[in-house]
């Protein structure tokens, strides 16, 4: 896993731990960091193209149609809220791309790590969403190993929660796969699509990782790729 962290240049003495930074597994062109300006247009044609597959999983919005709420005038709406919130130290946003051999980037996806609380409890909730033209791949299990790793080293969090409604089995898949444990069912939990959903709760602590070197090396072996070493850019 590479990692590129941030400098005092960058953002200043005083900004928000472990953020910002671009995550990459060159094992499979997974690529994590933080949205531009200038994705408006991926990122609303990638949305666009996905209503049938992510709306029934997504917060009721309060109005307006999916083309709307996904267009790239919409984008300039969600930039500016990611960016305040991840520089208020809140959450960590993550466009998920996938590099190609000739080093373009394709945007499929997104992984955020919100609600970030620190203090004694050091615990965020992890979000995220896929191009149906890439699922089954295993580019949203990398991001999300990827994104929890960085949250328990350069993030300091200890916790990482994800909640999922009970029929969401590819999302549920995710998390199994990478060995989420299992902890809550959340009766009436989230308003999504129209109605108050329940949902299960799953979680991961740095002390569930920490003989497998990391999540990213629990998956990597997994998938037989072998051990990941981590360097620094």
């Amino acid at each position: 896993m590479r990692r590129v962290m941030w400098t005092e240049a960058d953002v200043g003495v005083f900004g928000p731990q472990g953020w910002p930074v671009v995550l990459s597994d060159p094992a499979s062109g997974v690529l994590l960091r933080p949205y531009h300006r200038t994705d408006a247009l991926a990122w609303s044609r990638t949305r666009c193209a996905n209503e049938e597959w992510l709306s029934a999983w997504e917060p009721t919005p309060p109005r307006g149609s999916w083309a709307e709420l996904n267009s790239p005038a919409a984008f300039k709406v969600v930039f500016r809220e990611l960016r305040r919130v991840a520089r208020a130290g809140t959450a960590m946003p993550f466009a998920v791309c996938l590099r190609s051999p000739d080093g373009g980037e394709r945007l499929v996806g997104q992984v955020t790590l919100g609600n970030i609380v620190r203090r004694a409890f050091c615990s965020a909730y992890a979000g995220y969403w896929v191009d149906a033209r890439v699922a089954g791949r295993g580019v949203i299990p990398t991001a999300l190993a990827l994104a929890v790793d960085h949250a328990f080293s350069a993030g300091g969090l200890h916790r990482v929660e994800v909640n999922i409604r009970p029929e969401n089995t590819a999302s549920r898949r995710v998390v199994e796969k990478l060995g989420f444990r299992e902890e809550a069912y959340h009766a009436r939990y989230l308003h999504i699509d129209g109605a108050w959903r329940d949902h299960v709760g799953y979680a991961l602590t740095t002390e569930d990782v920490a003989a497998d070197g990391g999540l990213m090396a629990r998956w990597h072996r997994l998938r037989g790729i072998g051990r990941v070493t981590p360097d620094r850019a």
